[in-house]
């Protein structure tokens, strides 16, 4: 018995700590598990074998180039420098590094691997390039690997993050509140975002750039020539940036290496990016950009006398966006054509009574976006639906950002938010909405903000919201924590048009003060928000505060709950073993209470799960629930449920994930609701069997039973497959099958697509929309519409 409890403690005292999966160990990686099953968990680790070694992270993969792990040797950049200056020569973006202008340019080396290893000597070789002209900023990687491993896939824009890829990361201003993130896979294919402080990655957000790479005998290599004018930076002779070099390695594990060294204890990861200096006399974006459109369709309708074909119709607009100065750009959209070519993934809403929230995806709300996200989405850029004129002005000087946004919306969606519900009108109203926003950053990873949004109905009626904001970063107390909070206060004039509400069976709202029909009221109302957060290499956690006032109204955003105190706490600790199986175990639990503002209690849980990191970018999550909920005067107390999400891409042309959750919900449309017995269930892969051709199905299941007799109140699932090919980086198709068990709807939806860069481009496509009138499997094509997009962006 002494010799296994030595054996034990051995093991336990071997176990490496490391950070917390909600710290951000850089791009595109990231975990967001949500809950607590036991610290004792990391006993699972005990009987699991252990590698030997000075260092501590996992074996190299054996297909990968190995390097030499001399103990004591290795140190990695720490905040390093690098000076760059201009070029030598001409360079042409080919893939090839032999052009003149590489000949002096400056060498970003010694990377190191910042997960699963610790600030440790990758298992590749990389080097990155960078030199500029007037014109350019121009970086180039090679990385030596097996050619044989290299994950390379020839897709669309945005859409190689499974595979290797390379970047460059540029804080422009040096205040470590946003950054641009630019990359490429070992083909050239880009991708890009824009990461946010307070909001994290903005994946919508586009750079134009050119990129080429190519795979060679001992590796890839990949150039980049990124235009000045395509970012924004202080308008001075020198330029100071902070930047950083990333890398993303996926093989047994997803691997990350960077030339600047991450501590992983540090919550700030831009404030950790190295220093770029030398680049003088260029000059930021300031010109004059056309996006003139032309878009013709024409739009079929089944009716009682047979298939309505339609008219052919044409559409014209015209954006024009100007530098006003290097810092402040003005934006202005005649006739936007904001029709978004990818639909919305189907989302199962049987049992839901909020509205569903749908990410944007329209490419004139992107610049900015980021300013306008804040823990209360009191901006919600989907809700200006149908804009005839729109409008925006993105400023930054120094420290401060200021934004505007507007439009004149021909039909504005509104949102009425409940204490159990929400309300959402599809009205066809004219509205003008004008939201402005102010944003300070100060001392390291802090900042203040302000926000006014507005609202106003042509036929009466307005929605005005007033906010403050800020994140403090507490370095007194420790670099670990930050302080967030928000301030929101609101002032609702209703329109005077009972019929808009015609349909919303709740009749008061505030315990009777206010009706919910628009009949004219006039009201204030006020939300909050407040949160301590830690960030750290073992143990993090999120204590939280929302209040959302019975009269609070946000008709520019998504607000969908009101009448509402809630408190919220999750904690969770990251387990890092030296096993070559597994790599993280991460216990969490989250709980959480809600009252309404008559002090009664309406809901109540505790989520634990734990997380496994596997071999072969696997993760497995296992979670439990117990909660207790008020609803419409009915307490229900065995709420519960459990179940796993298993993910995995264990090879390059298959990804796969399956998912089953199974408990006691209440069927909420039920009279009276009732605690039924529910599952949910889906499963989604991505098959590539070749380089350019991928297939993604997916499909959700759920089914809900009366507990009386196990009836079925509910059941059906959502089956979506799309299937792309792609000629060359620039040309390619797409085709999304979409089947709606719950409305016996069928929808295709082809497209052929050629794009220059993201605002070039020119779309062909369809869709078909069935529906199985009879129950029969005989479907009748119900409407279709046929589409064509030509859009060309010109700079003067």
């Amino acid at each position: 018995m002494p010799s296994i409890l030595t054996h034990i403690l051995i093991r336990l005292r071997e176990l490496t700590v490391t950070s917390s999966t909600r710290f951000l160990f850089g791009p595109k990686n990231y975990l967001t598990p949500k809950s607590l099953l036991c610290f004792l968990s990391a006993l699972l680790m005990v009987f699991i074998p252990v590698t030997s070694g000075a260092e501590t992270v996992s074996q190299s993969p054996a297909n990968t180039l190995s390097l030499p792990q001399e103990a004591g040797l290795f140190k990695p950049n720490l905040l390093p420098n690098l000076k760059v200056s201009r070029t030598a020569g001409s360079i042409r973006i080919d893939g090839e590094l032999g052009d003149p202008g590489w000949t002096g340019a400056a060498l970003a080396a010694n990377f190191c691997e910042t997960k699963p290893g610790d600030q440790t000597r990758p298992p590749v070789e990389i080097r990155a390039l960078v030199t500029y002209d007037q014109d350019h900023l121009y970086v180039a990687f090679v990385v030596k690997d097996n050619p044989g491993s290299i994950r390379a896939s020839l897709r669309n824009r945005d859409d190689m993050f499974n595979d290797d890829y390379v970047g460059v990361l540029l804080d422009t201003y040096g205040d470590a509140s946003w950054a641009y993130y630019i990359f490429c896979n070992p083909l050239g294919i880009q991708g890009d975002s824009r990461y946010s402080s307070t909001s994290g990655e903005d994946d919508s957000y586009d750079v134009i750039f050119q990129s080429k790479g190519k795979i060679t005998d001992s590796g890839y290599q990949v150039e980049m020539a990124i235009p000045f004018r395509s970012l924004r930076f202080p308008d001075k002779p020198s330029q100071n940036w902070k930047a950083n070099f990333w890398i993303t390695h996926p093989r047994d594990i997803k691997r990350t290496y960077s030339w600047a060294t991450i501590n992983r204890d540090d919550p700030c990861f831009p404030c950790q990016f190295g220093t770029m200096t030398g680049i003088e006399n260029v000059k930021p974006g300031k010109e004059l950009e056309l996006l003139p459109s032309l878009v013709g369709s024409q739009s079929g309708v089944k009716g009682d006398s047979g298939f309505d074909e339609g008219h052919l119709e044409e559409d014209f607009s015209l954006g024009l966006r100007y530098g006003i100065t290097p810092s402040v750009t003005a934006e202005v959209s005649y006739n936007p054509d904001f029709s978004q070519v990818e639909s919305d993934v189907a989302q199962i809403d049987v049992n839901n009574t909020f509205a569903l929230f749908y990410p944007e995806k329209r490419p004139f709300f992107q610049e900015g976006s980021d300013l306008f996200d804040t823990r209360v989405d009191a901006v919600y850029t989907r809700s200006i639906n149908n804009p005839l004129v729109a409008a925006k002005v993105i400023g930054r000087m120094g420290r401060t950002s200021l934004a505007y946004l507007g439009g004149r919306d021909e039909s504005t969606p509104i949102i009425i938010p409940l204490e159990e519900r929400s309300a959402v009108l599809a009205t066809s109203e004219k509205s003008n909405s004008n939201i402005l926003r102010f944003k300070q950053t100060f001392l390291q990873d802090s900042q203040v903000g302000a926000l006014v949004s507005d609202r106003h109905y042509d036929n009466g009626g307005y929605s005005t919201v007033l906010g403050l904001d800020g994140t403090l970063r507490l370095k007194k107390l420790s670099r670990n924590y930050r302080l967030v909070w928000q301030a929101l206060f609101s002032r609702t004039q209703e329109p005077d048009r009972p019929a808009l509400t015609a349909g919303i069976t709740q009749t008061y709202f505030e315990r009777g003060k206010h009706t919910v029909a628009f009949d004219g009221e006039s009201y204030w109302g006020h939300a909050a928000f407040a949160s301590l957060e830690r960030q750290a290499r073992l143990w993090s956690f999120e204590l939280e505060f929302w209040q959302t006032s019975p009269s609070f109204r946000a008709d520019n955003g998504f607000v969908t709950r009101s009448d509402r105190r809630e408190a919220d706490f999750w904690t969770g600790l990251t387990i890092r073993p030296k096993s070559s199986y597994v790599f993280g175990i991460y216990p969490n639990v989250s709980m959480g209470r809600i009252w309404n503002f008559d002090g009664i209690p309406k809901d109540k849980w505790i989520v634990p799960s734990l997380e496994l990191e596997l071999i072969g970018q696997t993760f497995l999550r296992i979670e439990y629930l117990g909660s207790q909920e008020l609803y419409q005067d009915i307490f229900f107390g065995g709420i519960r449920h459990w179940g796993f999400d298993l993910s995995s891409q264990f090879s390059d042309p298959l990804k796969a994930s399956v998912w089953y959750y199974r408990g006691h919900r209440i069927a909420r449309f039920e009279d009276p609701p009732v605690l039924g017995s529910q599952i949910d269930a889906g499963a989604s892969a991505s098959i590539k069997p070749w380089q350019n051709f991928v297939i993604n199905p997916q499909v959700n299941y759920s089914k809900l039973t009366h507990p009386s007799d196990g009836s079925i109140i509910f059941e059906g699932y959502i089956l979506r497959t799309k299937f792309n090919y792609q000629f060359t980086p620039e040309f390619y198709t797409r085709l999304v099958v979409q089947y709606d068990d719950f409305d016996q709807a069928l929808s295709l939806e082809p497209l052929v697509s050629y794009k220059l860069n993201p605002f070039t481009i020119f779309y062909l496509g369809s869709t078909h929309q069935y529906l199985d009138l009879n129950s029969d499997n005989h479907f009748s094509q119900t409407s279709r519409q046929f589409f064509m997009k030509l859009q060309y962006l010109f700079r003067v």
